[in-house]
């Protein structure tokens, strides 16, 4: 008569079966690590999944030899100084809002996507295991929280819905899961909702945690939760285990976003007008970004969308589809990725500019690396294949709003873009920069044994940005 174990992972999303048997999750100290010192009450993180070209986009290099520079031009742009790729004229309207960072030293031991995507989404070094087990590196229980989950434990719960949200997928496709976008040691308790787009349907977001097993509507689940609390009640002994408080915790989140309205609302970008969501564009990625700025709205502390891959684009581009370019990476990214990328990005920071919300909204742009200057890729052909292989030692990260200074290029790399040359940073920096800028500066967290451990030790927040 209780819930049952399947409607309740239905209902969840969860993914809280991946909790050890008999292991305590590890939470922070909850609710205490806010204070006034940060203006931004949510950050959209914006991940260009595959390795965006930093050489090809914001740190173009005219005066290298042709071997690096590549074909695309810089323009000028609203912010004085400021001159990006001249594929993104839309985003060069909006350049007096954004602070580019040409300087991120994201080196990993493998030079490739699991620990790029480890190292960018936590500010923590890759541990050797990545080098030991390249792509079947999966993620850990004990690995380092994503910095947006690292959010969500230090800010108070939200209401309705959860306090760390990720869309439109969850990368990479099984058993290559990227680590580094899990809450793993701070407790599945505050991993990230996890809601499905599709390519085919820009319009559709499939919300596990708001789909109910046939058969079963809001008022009859209601009365079977208080069926199963009736039960609960004879079982304090049981209730004192940690895990199993985690286990309520976890039902208790997917009630809340079953019998909230609010919480599906805001997932419903089709209630935006047809006009708003044209300037957006008509993709996965660009409905997925309006519906971030509807959770911005919602009061959600941490959005993050993963760039979703087009598999009609792999065969062009020698990759997965999205901007892992390694053939024909001038082709693929001016006629495919930076319009789609251009029209969207700049629509949110106009958008959210436009609602009053931007100087309240933290918007960081990165990748787990960028793309190696020097063109040819020997798996496409070398040079006369076009591509850029990857490129871990210098990436471009761009970051807007939430007390950000805009107008501004941050730091410099060399003069063929293979290494930071002025005012170098590291992906704990930026790490430690959302942190302040959404004012958080405890991160002081409790291990099993009640232990207190530091979240990221490594790293400064960059004030030449805030």
């Amino acid at each position: 008569m209780s819930l049952s174990r399947r409607t309740f992972l239905v209902a969840s999303g969860a993914g809280l079966a991946g909790l050890p048997v008999g292991r305590v999750a590890p939470t922070a100290a909850a609710e205490a690590g806010s204070s006034a010192k940060g203006s931004a009450k949510s950050t959209i993180l914006f991940f260009l999944c595959g390795g965006a070209s930093h050489i090809d986009m914001w740190d173009l290099k005219p005066d290298a030899p042709a071997e690096y520079r590549g074909p695309f031009t810089p323009i000028a742009t609203t912010a004085s100084g400021v001159r990006i790729s001249e594929h993104l004229p839309m985003l060069a309207k909006q350049a007096h809002h954004l602070a580019i960072v040409n300087s991120v030293k994201g080196t990993v031991n493998t030079n490739d996507h699991h620990a790029g995507y480890y190292h960018n989404l936590t500010g923590h070094v890759p541990d050797p295991t990545f080098l030991i087990k390249g792509n079947n590196r999966t993620p850990y229980p004990d690995d380092w929280p994503y910095m947006g989950t690292v959010v969500a434990a230090k800010r108070p719960r939200h209401p309705h819905l959860p306090n760390a949200i990720t869309l439109p997928h969850k990368p990479s496709r099984v058993p290559y899961t990227r680590p580094g976008q899990f809450a793993a040691r701070l407790g599945v308790e505050y991993d990230p909702l996890y809601v499905q787009g599709n390519v085919d349907k820009p319009l559709e977001f499939r919300v596990p945690a708001l789909q109910l097993q046939a058969g079963i509507d809001v008022p009859r689940l209601i009365n079977r939760r208080n069926l199963l609390q009736t039960f609960d009640a004879a079982r304090a002994d049981f209730d004192q285990v940690a895990a199993a408080r985690t286990w309520s915790r976890q039902q208790e989140r997917a009630m809340n976003l079953l019998v909230s309205s609010a919480a599906t609302d805001a997932f419903d970008v089709s209630q935006e007008s047809p006009e708003l969501r044209q300037r957006y564009g008509d993709s996965v990625n660009a409905m997925s970004l309006l519906a971030a700025r509807r959770l911005v709205e919602a009061e959600v502390p941490f959005i993050t969308v993963f760039w979703m891959e087009n598999k009609k684009l792999a065969s062009k581009c020698k990759s997965a589809g999205g901007w892992d370019t390694h053939g024909n990476n001038f082709g693929c990214l001016k006629n495919y990725l930076l319009p789609e990328f251009d029209r969207a990005y700049s629509a949110l920071i106009e958008d959210l500019s436009q609602r009053g919300l931007l100087d309240e909204t933290l918007l960081l742009l990165t990748s787990e690396m960028g793309r190696k200057p020097k063109i040819g890729d020997p798996r496409s052909g070398g040079k006369t294949g076009a591509g850029r292989d990857h490129w871990t030692h210098c990436l471009s990260d761009v970051l807007a709003g939430g007390g950000i200074r805009g107008g501004q290029m941050y730091g410099s790399s060399d003069r063929y873009a293979e290494f930071p040359a002025d005012k170098p940073v590291t992906p704990g920096d930026i790490a430690k920069t959302v942190y302040s800028a959404m004012g958080i500066e405890n991160l002081e967290a409790f291990d099993k044994q009640n232990r207190p451990y530091n979240l990221l030790a490594e790293g400064e927040s960059i004030s030449g940005l805030l």
